[in-house]
């Protein structure tokens, strides 16, 4: 007979930029509900891709894609006082294709009957963790 055990090893922590990511998905759900939002879903996973955050506004499902970035994370040859980085740089071609196929999972799972009217959108969050303060920018019905 063999008995089974639950694992006594340690769960998986975060990495530095996973936690980074939620803070930035954090204050997006955040900014998001101060603008009239309501915040139907975070983190729809498929094995393709994943929504950080679902949010409805008036009859308008809007799917919104967090970029967040700090001055520690800044890459190597951007200086830190230049304003030149910019992290919606880092939704490219191949990351809207998988944000199409996943927002088209959701809309079949969700809404069987009839697709909603819907737009992509996308914010970034510039965070400085020495001061704590977070600039936030809203870029709205963008073109998947």
């Amino acid at each position: 007979m063999i008995i089974l055990r639950p694992s006594r090893e340690p769960a998986v922590s975060p990495t530095q930029k996973q936690v980074i990511g939620r803070i930035g998905e954090d204050i997006a759900g955040k900014y998001l509900e101060n603008k009239g939002f309501k915040i139907v879903g975070r983190n729809y996973l498929k094995k393709y891709g994943e929504i950080d955050i679902i949010a409805q506004k008036g009859k308008i499902t809007h799917f919104i894609e967090v970029k967040t970035v700090t001055h520690e994370n800044f890459p190597q040859n951007v200086s830190r006082v230049t304003d030149n980085y910019r992290p919606e740089d880092n939704i490219h071609p191949q990351k809207l294709k998988r944000l199409a196929r996943t927002i088209q999972a959701y809309l079949l799972e969700k809404f069987p009957k009839g697709e909603p009217e819907w737009q992509f959108d996308a914010i970034t969050v510039r965070l400085d963790m020495k001061t704590r303060q977070a600039k936030v920018r809203f870029m709205d019905n963008l073109i998947l």
